[in-house]
Formats: structure tokens, sequence, C-alpha cells
């Protein structure tokens, strides 16, 4: 299997550093870090924590007000899967904004049996319009493969239509908002070149979730343009002549997962794991897809930040673990492999063990791992003394 240059493709740096603040490496793609060693995700916490709030809301409620329908019908898509963070805003639109959702589902690549419990109920229970996407299995499963080949993350399909499905939706209605959660680009350490607005380019997708590979690009690996229809976004002529704007919820009001859990326990019927989800420590974020795990252990793998990381860096900055716990944590579940679904994934993807090996390792990049004879090992871990 040829050895992919993690380095050159995500522009990484080559030495390993952790924020001094939060747990988060600087291999995250996109994400900065100040002279003083702190990450840009922790710097934009800052200034969550210093806007004022209420004049945010207002201007949530003069957008509202510009789109409400009079009548009933739709006037903003929510894209939501029944978890915490959609629900959350379609729950708040609809009820406190009497505003009229459609919330847009696009289905994962294996649904969970918890995840379609959560979805029903947040249809049932929270009462919402729903349309669920769900494309050609084939196709979604070829896509899967080629992805987790040439990407390193066979979540790529449903990143696809997480983005592009409700674009179509909203000029095929004729509903020019789509509000979704957070803005994962500042939340989590990105690109903040839309930090301090509401609202995202549509163009922005390709070069922030699509590592710069939209689904056009896969018909030189088999597929065709058929196939692909419903994983693209609208012709921009169409996206422009309904006016559609994208808008982040967590610009108007302070983004706090936790709290969005425990709101969608009282207001959707929303129910956690009974266990934790493998690979950190937490068990009611992600549980919409069995193949979830794999998405965050191939994150692992390229650059050494499994889901446990991203977890605890998160509730650093909100206040809820200090680092030192974080770093334990971090040390315990970090990089676990996803084991639950394992024979589920080889079966989906059409591959065997050996091939699912050989693919993991060609995504390990030579600034992160070694090897001995106990195996692979990072070359430079949080819990070590000095980081």
């Amino acid at each position: 299997m040829e050895k992919r240059d993690v380095l050159q493709k995500y522009n990484l740096p080559k030495e390993v550093k952790f924020c001094k603040r939060c747990a988060m490496s600087n291999q995250r793609p996109r994400i900065t870090f100040d002279k003083e060693g702190i990450c840009s995700a922790c710097r934009f916490n800052e200034v969550k924590r210093s806007t004022d709030w209420a004049k945010r809301e207002e201007e949530l409620k003069q957008l509202c007000d510009r789109f409400r329908s009079s009548d009933g019908s739709w006037d903003v898509i929510v894209p939501c899967s029944g978890g915490k963070d959609g629900s959350y805003v379609a729950h708040q639109l609809k009820y406190k904004y009497n505003m009229h959702p459609l919330t847009v589902t696009w289905s994962p690549l294996v649904p969970t049996e918890i995840g379609r419990k959560n979805l029903d109920s947040f249809i049932e229970i929270g009462g919402f319009d729903n349309i669920l996407g769900r494309p050609n299995g084939v196709v979604n499963r070829k896509l899967t493969k080629l992805a987790f080949e040439h990407l390193g993350d066979p979540f790529q399909p449903f990143i696809f239509g997480q983005y592009n499905f409700p674009l179509q939706i909203s000029v095929k209605y004729n509903i020019p908002l789509i509000m979704y959660g957070e803005n994962g680009e500042v939340e989590y350490g990105g690109d903040m070149k839309n930090a301090y607005r509401p609202t995202r380019e549509v163009t922005d997708q390709n070069r922030h979730y699509f590592s710069n590979m939209g689904p056009e690009v896969w018909t030189k690996y088999g597929l065709t343009e058929d196939d692909l229809v419903p994983y693209q976004a609208p012709p921009m002529e169409e996206i422009k002549r309904n006016k559609t704007e994208i808008h982040f919820y967590s610009y108007y009001k302070y983004w706090d997962p936790t709290e969005n859990y425990h709101y969608c326990v009282e207001n959707t019927g929303f129910q956690c794991n009974p266990e934790r989800s493998e690979g950190t420590y937490s068990n009611h974020a992600s549980l919409d897809d069995q193949l979830d795990g794999f998405h965050y252990y191939l994150s692992y793998i390229k650059f050494g930040i499994g889901r446990a990381t991203s977890d605890a860096a998160h509730e650093i900055r909100d206040g809820i673990i200090t680092r030192d716990e974080a770093i334990e944590l971090i040390r315990k579940y970090d990089g676990e492999f996803p084991e639950k679904y394992y024979d589920v994934f080889l079966d989906y993807c059409g591959i065997t063990e050996q091939q699912f090996e050989e693919f993991i390792d060609s995504w390990r990049a030579d600034h992160i791992w070694q090897k001995d004879e106990a195996g692979w090992k990072l070359k430079k871990s949080i819990w070590e003394e000095g980081y």
C-alpha cells in the first residue's frame, strides 16, 4: 500500500505541540497556536465568554423576523439527525422563536438502534416535520471504501450528504434559510475566517469539510456523475437564485454541548447510550452510526488526535474538567480500537482484515508514529512529562 504524505496533504507542522490550556494538538488541520502556546479554539472561547449574548439574540430575532412565514409554511431548514445539537437548535427555533422548521436528516451509513430511536423521538415527541435522505446503498458502500483508502476517512460520504443535502432541499422547496448548530471550525480549532460572522460561504465546504475533494472527483475511481448526484450541492446559480443563506446557531447563542444534551433529554426525548462510546469517555454524542468509531480512529492514526482528545479539549474550555483530568482521560481512552462494529465495517467496505491494516498503516505519518517490538507508538503524547 502506497504511503500517504499526511504532512503535505494537510499542511501540518512537523513538530508536534500541545495547547498549554487545553489538550488539543497542533496537528489538527487549520488550527493555529499563538506565541504563548494557546490554540485558536481556546482564544475563541475567551471571546465567547466576553460576548454580549443579549445583543446576539436580538440579531437572531431580527433574522427570524426576516424569514418567518405568516401562513405556517416551512421557513427554515435545520439539519438534524435526532442528536442533541440539531435537536436543540430546531426545538429552540420552533418553540422559542415561532419559526416553522423543516428538519433534514442525511442517513447514517449504518444506523444504530439508539440513533434511530432518538430520531423517532425527536419527530414524535418534539413535534417536527422531517425529510430523510437515504442514498443508493451500493454507491454509498463504494464511496465509503474509496474515502477510507484515499482520504483516510470512511465517513466522507456522510459528510457530503450532511452539508449538501440541506442545500438541495433548500433549493427544491424554496426555503432560503439553513440553520446549523455550531461552527466547528472556530469552536474546535480551525480556519478563523468566519469566527465573527453568523454565516458561511457555500464554497468553504469543499475546503473545510471535504479535504478539497468534493463528490465530483470520485468519477476517476469508477463512480459515474449520476451516482454522485445525491452527494452534490445544487448548481451555484440555483443557490444564488434561491438566495440561500447558511447560518450557525452558535453565533447567536453560547454553544455548550453538555447543556444541549440536558435540554434535549427534557424536550425531545433524547437518550444517551447505556455505555460509553469507544475511544472516549462520553456516551451522548455521535451515537447515530455504527461506523462513527472508525472516523475518530482514523483521526487518531493521521493526526494523533482521537475522540477522547476532541471531547476533553472542549470540556476543558467549558470548565467541566481540568487539563490534568483531561490528560488522564486521553491517556486511558484515546486511540482505543472500535472493536464493537469492526466486522460490520469490514463487510460494509468489502475488505479483509489484512487490507484494513494496510490502509491504516499507510496513513501513519512518520513525524507522529514510531514502531518497536511492542508495535506502533506515538512519538509524543500529552501524558508524557513536559507536555
